[in-house]
């Protein structure tokens, strides 16, 4: 019997890990506790890759060795169980009191809902019309959909299987190499869990106990860096290899014009702009209502009503005072202590005898003269002389600050950056309005209702999250009834795929959260016997230098890719990793974000490349997986180099989260 290439890495790969624990055991003269941790992390592996459920692999695990753990010591085996029970008992419910993960079910229920909205097929079309003049359109226009899209839905098979069917076929008809074509797409879906709202931060958020907030800011400037990276790769592909995605023909950009604007003469390359306001005082609209040509134009006005209303809010911020009270004249306690006090300027002052002293008599306790009777200090003058005298305690000057503000200049003038970007974004206008033809103005019209909605959307939700304006699971909330709502605009909310999208968001988050109380049972049991300070000891002998951690720890997130899935690496692999990270001074943020990057591979890279088989299924029968395979492995090459750009520029994830809540 012939054994199929993946099975055979496969069972290699498991042979590897199964000798490497035997060699552990025959290596050490004394097993310990921490040696049966590393056993335990070796066996759940294995029984992963041989198919069993991640979460009760990790449960059964985890108990099994804690109990171990327990019962090796002077404690019975009843005692031994009852802690075991306490233990898997106390993390469950650790699990269930994090609120960080009530987004994760609205986030997949948006996904859902987007997902039967029908708007992926409109929003390729309307793209692939949008770049038809860049070289390797409709790769091109397959990666934005399915960034745009993954990042709506965050759902990796559902965008590989969707954009399987609808984009492969119309780009091998179009002559596009097999292996390019299925390397955009399995690429292009997997960008859904790493730009946010990616279910994969908020995941490793609440393993790491990092800000899920800070990471979707973090994760937004590299999650576009690498879908600009894999269009960048498609278009010098297309310039050096035509044959490889030839250029779409003129029949293939042709827009269909709606009747109402041939009527008043419009052709695809006419002057949009023009021709509808001279149609509107012209004989031309004879057969048109205005009512129609009033609408055309208001569509074709809509970005510069857009300018405008950007402008002048940006203006408005640009040129406003912000008053700040400030009390320069405050000083702290005691720090005039030292100063003269003798004069009489006024104000509050001690009186002229040096304080406490015995009375004139030595031998009784005798009344102080009468002239000496309780008076009051020299100081103390009448109340109104001391409000005149210029050392009198009175309101500090800057008290009366904001009163003086409020009488005086509200506005500033705007900085030269402001009339810059102000003229630039007018020249863009200009120029856009310059070559709006009735083609762009149809191929703007789709776009209105296929991509815009979706960004909308996106916007919407990471723009609360990241502004501050709500946590990630309010912002998950307006997610999930905006997908309601787009649902709803496109007739395509029935109670059937409401009843479906719940279905599916409850398993998907059963599936989710009881790999948390098995990650959590786990990471118990394996910190219990010791495992977590043995690998810490390990690796600390090596005298790892901060570059040389970075670069092992990516490397074994990297071949963990090839038999795990992101959310196994994450909940077994994660917990080991952060508590080393202070060792090395490493920004649980930022090794975050070179995590996300990194576990792009483990959708791609077999033989466990779950988009590869999720295309298969879908793809035509002359399609190979080995074609699918080999179309993946530039895109991994391309992931690499973003790792290292990412490396070498750290600022390019910590920027936005530095500017914004540091």
């Amino acid at each position: 019997m012939k054994i199929r290439k993946e099975l055979y890495f496969g069972f290699t790969l498991m042979g590897v890990i199964i000798l490497a624990a035997l060699a552990m055991v025959f290596s050490v003269e004394k097993m310990t506790n921490g040696h049966y941790g590393l056993l335990m992390l070796s066996l759940v592996v294995v029984a992963i890759m041989l198919g069993f459920p991640t979460a009760f692999t990790l449960m059964g695990m985890g108990m099994m060795f804690a109990f171990f753990a327990y019962h090796s010591g002077d404690q019975t085996a009843a005692g031994a169980l009852k802690q075991t029970l306490d233990l898997m008992v106390q993390r469950a419910f650790s699990v269930m009191g994090n609120d960080v993960l009530i987004s994760i079910p609205l986030f997949v229920f948006m996904g859902y809902l987007v997902e039967r909205a029908n708007l992926i097929e409109k929003l390729f079309h309307s793209l692939h019309l949008a770049l038809a003049r860049v070289p390797g359109s409709l790769g091109v226009a397959t990666l934005v959909t399915c960034a745009v899209f993954a990042t709506a839905t965050g759902i990796v098979g559902a965008v590989v299987t969707l954009m399987g069917l609808l984009a492969l076929p119309q780009m091998l008809r179009a002559g596009y190499d097999v292996r390019l074509s299925a390397g955009t797409i399995t690429a292009g879906g997997c960008l859904g869990i790493l730009i946010p709202p990616s279910v994969l931060l908020i995941v490793y958020g609440a393993t790491a106990g990092v800000s899920v907030v800070q990471l979707y800011a973090g994760a937004f400037f590299p999650g576009i860096m690498l879908a600009g990276l894999y269009i960048l790769y498609v278009i010098i592909m297309a310039k050096l290899r035509p044959d490889w995605a030839p250029p779409l023909t003129a029949e293939q950009r042709m827009v269909p014009l709606p009747a109402g604007l041939k009527a008043i003469g419009a052709t695809s390359d006419g002057w949009a702009l023009g021709s509808i306001v001279s149609a509107l005082k012209g004989k031309r609209n004879q057969a048109v209502s205005t009512r129609y040509l009033l609408g055309q134009l208001g569509i074709a006005l809509l970005p510069a009503i857009l300018f405008a209303v950007v402008a002048v809010a940006s203006y408005q911020s640009a040129t406003r005072v912000v008053v700040e009270e400030t009390y320069s004249e405050l000083q702290a306690m005691g720090a005039g202590a030292n100063e003269d006090t003798s004069s009489s300027s006024g104000g509050l002052a001690e009186p002229e005898s040096s304080g406490l002293a015995e009375p004139a008599s030595a031998d009784a306790v005798a009344e102080p003269p009468g002239a000496q009777a309780v008076a009051e200090p020299p100081g103390a003058e009448p109340v109104a002389a001391a409000v005149e005298a210029p050392g009198a305690v009175s309101e500090p000057p800057a008290a009366a600050a904001p009163a003086a503000a409020a009488g005086g200049a509200t506005t500033k003038p705007a900085s030269a950056g402001f009339w810059i970007g102000l003229g630039v974004g007018a020249l863009a206008l200009v120029t856009f309005y310059g070559i709006l033809s009735y083609a762009r103005l149809e191929v703007f019209k789709m776009l209105l209702s296929s991509f815009f909605p979706l960004l909308v959307l996106i916007l919407s939700v990471l723009g609360s999250i990241v502004f501050g304006l709500a946590t990630p699971t309010e912002a998950a909330a307006v997610g999930a009834f905006g997908g309601f709502v787009l649902a709803a605009a496109y007739r395509q909310l029935t109670f059937g795929v409401i009843k479906e999208s719940v279905f599916l968001t409850a398993k998907t988050s059963a599936m989710v959260c009881w790999l948390f109380v098995g990650s959590a049972i786990f990471s118990a049991a394996f910190a219990l016997l010791g495992g977590q300070e043995l690998v810490e000891q390990w690796v600390l002998s090596m005298n790892l230098t901060k570059t040389q951690f970075l670069v092992l720890s990516q490397v074994i997130i990297f071949i963990l890719g090839w038999p795990l899935e992101w959310t196994e690496i994450i909940v077994i692999f994660m917990p080991i990793f952060i508590p080393l990270l202070d060792n090395f001074g490493v920004d649980p943020l930022f090794f975050g974000l070179l995590v996300a990057l990194n576990l792009q591979t483990a959708f791609l890279s077999p033989p466990v490349a779950m988009s590869a088989f999720y295309l298969k299924g879908v793809a035509p029968k002359h399609v190979t997986l080995n074609q699918i395979f080999a179309g993946m492995l530039p895109f991994m090459g391309i992931q690499i180099v973003a790792i290292f750009l990412l490396y070498m520029f750290p600022a390019i994830g910590l920027w936005l989260p530095e500017v914004l809540y540091r």
